[in-house]
């Protein structure tokens, strides 16, 4: 076997290369929801109960609200994002800030609000990790789009 035939045995198939972008922004959000569900489960041994008071009535956060929140917000950020850096390649580093910023941001309705200690901790530790996951998919997806790299070569 030549070194050509045996790069080409490891190369990503035609079609999957075209689905680049999708596909990572699937996996990525898949990824952080399934984190996320395993730190609710974690929150709920823990003995949080992710309800909350809002204007007198009792709510509860999950698992509904965790998938939502999970999903479409970081679905959302990345195809936009993707979208963006087929414009402005640089787009993609921006959106990495954003990507930290937004989310982390975000915790403090979470600590704000009537929430038990375990979920408190839980519901803050799902912002991080979309925050992660935001950077960790972007990252995927602007090496990906960069021409000098292998990645980009594929």
């Amino acid at each position: 076997m030549t070194s050509t035939e045996s790069s080409r045995s490891y190369s990503v198939p035609t079609g999957l290369r075209s689905m680049g972008a999708p596909v990572t922004v699937a996996a990525t959000v898949l990824a952080a929801l399934v984190v996320n569900l395993v730190l609710w489960l974690a929150g709920l041994v823990a003995g949080g109960s992710f309800e909350y008071t809002d204007a007198g009535t009792v709510s509860a956060a999950a698992p509904a609200g965790v998938v939502l929140m999970t999903v479409v917000p970081l679905a959302a950020g990345l195809t936009v994002a993707t979208l963006l850096g087929l414009w402005w390649r640089g787009f993609l580093r921006v959106a990495q800030v954003v990507g930290v910023v937004l989310p982390l941001a975000t915790i403090q309705g979470t600590a704000a609000a009537d929430f038990d200690g375990a979920s408190t901790v839980a519901l803050a530790a799902m912002h991080v990790v979309i925050a992660i996951a935001a950077v960790a998919g972007l990252e995927v997806l602007r090496r990906r789009s960069d021409p000098g790299s292998r990645e980009g070569e594929r």
